[in-house]
């Protein structure tokens, strides 16, 4: 134990204590530069810094310990039986839910609700609330959450989401305010808490009363053990070959009792709402997952004018100015280890580039010259007839055009986890090997400042609300790596796409013309752009007050630009998205394992047809 180092030391503690708290032997706690998440036993808190700063650590204990909580006082088969089907609904249900767990473990222990709050205020910096001037503007579920927090706990709700908290507080406790008191008188029974929050929602007319459960507590304590029971004697027998898990087993019983079309209905609006947990994790923020369209051409509006309502917000910034030194050689590292085993693979794969992109660029010889280099492979036939005149021969360039590559990556909430992880390391093994090769590199991302709008839409909010604002965010484009760096300089710089919070929103026509024209301000003779992506554009506050289609439509504008009447050749990778339908060059891969070899095809691809 003498040689660990303090981050593992604090992890074994760590995961110790949340195993002691949810009394579950099986439980596996381990760190995460992405959002923290609780799933099949395991549990994934905030990496702290390598000195482990004690606002770091109190936000890793909080987190451990909500999950800890969560494990050991909520039921899933009753949270799922009582859950309602409506989206909004089901991410209030969830949030009071939540706010019941922690407080049961903030009234028994006062290190635990201490760091609790440190967990909330965490989650509260990128929520929504925080930044909402109008009453539509804030979610309804962290709202409710924190007045229940207050009632169950007695604690005030942190100083950040009071001005949000007050768009909407005196109108829910109008509403519900009877509703939020008498979750008191139950919130150590989950079964009577989860009826009290039927009524809190009825009152709030978030939901019909005929549609939520009516049953008698014991009785459904024991359906749900006996249709526990059935779900496992099915698995066992072989009858249930669909692998279904025990939610899925509730609401099979559950149709054939309250109807077959509601029951339909449900299990569908529930694995909707399960898939997007499992993609935000435990604390994921409500809508904060962008929906991809793919809309056919003939939906999209024939006059078009693409715009932005204003650009005094937008910011292109080197990712060094985004975090410090320390927290960017913290994310490189976690980065490097959480892929070390794809590392290899890849690397294989650009060596293959490297050879032949090293075959394309070697020199030949003219031979038997007058003047120039002595042949010495035909020295021999001089000692044997000395009548033979010297022979010389001279280097001849072959034709490898001077290039530059711009990697532009994808960097939109829906790319979070594995996609954005093999996107860095392959970006970052791609721009070295080009670099063995004298190519260029350059490294670029795109996503917003903000979720939903950003100052951008609190300025037209300010203006009045004026139509067809266009373009409504505040654009991001991050600089990874400039053409010009070594790449040994900027290769801590990659793993800042491993920071929680950075990924958000996508606006894909803009930054593809960002990239192109820093491309074309390059002096080198060939320019390649490679756009990674895993769909079309999206950003709900610019699509809200807009045409469906309009980010989509302008890139398509740009795509087309670009093919037809620019010297940049374009090369797009879908990652699970057909972008196919955008590009004339692209490819499209379901499994992000295969990113790196697509890459490296693609490109050797494009270099073999130059030289042909």
């Amino acid at each position: 134990m003498a040689d660990q180092s303090p981050i593992e030391s604090f992890r074994l503690v760590l995961g110790g204590t949340a195993r002691a708290m949810a009394r579950d032997p099986e439980l596996e706690l381990s760190f995460t530069a992405e959002a923290p998440s609780f799933s099949l036993k395991q549990l994934r808190v905030p990496m702290p810094s390598r000195n482990l700063p004690a606002q770091a650590v109190a936000e890793a204990r909080g987190f451990a310990d909500g999950f800890a909580l969560r494990a050991r006082y909520h039921d899933t088969r009753i949270h799922e039986r009582a859950a309602p089907a409506e989206p909004i609904a089901r991410a209030v249900h969830d949030a009071v839910e939540q706010a019941r767990v922690e407080a049961i473990g903030s009234r028994a222990m006062a290190g635990v609700r201490d760091n609790l709050t440190k967990a909330l205020e965490v989650r509260l910096r990128s929520d929504p609330l925080v930044r909402a001037r109008v009453r539509e503007e804030v979610p309804l579920s962290t709202a409710i959450g924190l007045l229940v927090r207050e009632r169950l706990t007695g604690q005030a709700s942190p100083a950040i989401a009071a001005p949000g908290l007050a768009l909407v507080r005196d109108w829910i406790e109008e509403k519900a305010g009877k509703d939020l008191d008498a979750l008191q008188l139950a919130f150590d029974d989950q079964a009577a808490f989860a009826r009290l929050i039927g009524r809190l929602l009825e009152d709030l007319e978030l939901t019909e009363g005929e549609q939520l459960p009516e049953t008698d507590p014991e009785a459904g304590e024991n359906d749900e053990g006996e249709e526990q029971e059935e779900g496992q004697d099915q698995q066992d027998e072989g009858e249930d070959s669909g692998g279904s898990s025990d939610s899925e087993v509730e609401m099979r019983a559950e149709r054939s009792e309250g109807g077959e079309e509601e029951g339909e209905q449900r299990e569908l609006d529930q694995d909707s709402e399960s898939e997007m947990d499992s993609d935000m994790g435990e604390d994921g923020e409500e809508g904060m997952m962008p929906v991809r369209p793919n809309r056919p051409m003939s939906d999209l509006p024939p006059g078009f004018d693409y715009h932005a309502y204003t650009t005094q917000f937008d910011e292109e910034v080197a990712a060094t100015e985004l975090c410090d030194d320390e927290e960017l050689t913290r994310l490189r590292a976690y980065l490097d280890q959480q892929l070390v085993h794809l590392q290899g693979a890849v690397t294989k794969l650009a060596n293959r580039l490297q050879r032949r992109l090293m075959a394309q660029q070697n020199r030949s010889w003219d031979f038997d010259q007058e003047e120039g280099m002595l042949d010495a492979a035909r020295l021999a036939r001089v000692v044997v007839n000395p009548a033979h005149s010297l022979s010389y021969k001279i280097e001849r360039d072959t034709d490898f055009r001077d290039t530059v590559v711009t990697l532009l990556i994808d960097n939109s909430g829906s790319m979070r986890g594995r996609p954005i992880s093999i996107a860095a390391i392959c970006g970052d093994i791609l721009a070295r090997t080009l670099e063995r090769c004298a190519v260029k590199t350059e490294i670029l991302g795109f996503t917003t400042r903000a979720w939903k709008g950003g100052q951008s839409r609190e300025a037209w909010l300010a203006a009045g609300r004026p139509p067809a604002p266009g373009r409504l965010n505040d654009l991001r484009h991050i600089i990874y790596k400039k053409a010009d760096d070594p790449w040994r300089r900027a290769r801590k710089s990659l793993g800042l796409m491993m920071r929680e919070g950075l990924l958000k929103e996508n606006i894909d026509g803009e930054a593809l013309l960002w990239a192109h024209n820093r491309l074309i301000a390059r002096r080198e003779e060939r320019k390649i752009l490679m756009v990674i992506s895993d769909g079309a554009p999206v950003d709900d506050s610019t699509l809200s007050v807009n045409n469906g289609s309009y980010l989509e439509r302008h890139l398509r504008q740009m795509i087309g630009w670009i093919e037809n009447r620019s010297p940049v050749e374009l090369i797009a990778i879908g990652i699970g998205h057909d972008v196919t339908r955008y590009y004339q060059r692209a490819v499209t891969i379901m499994d992000v394992e295969q990113l790196g070899g697509t890459m490296v095809e693609q490109l050797a691809g494009l270099f073999d047809i130059e030289t042909r």
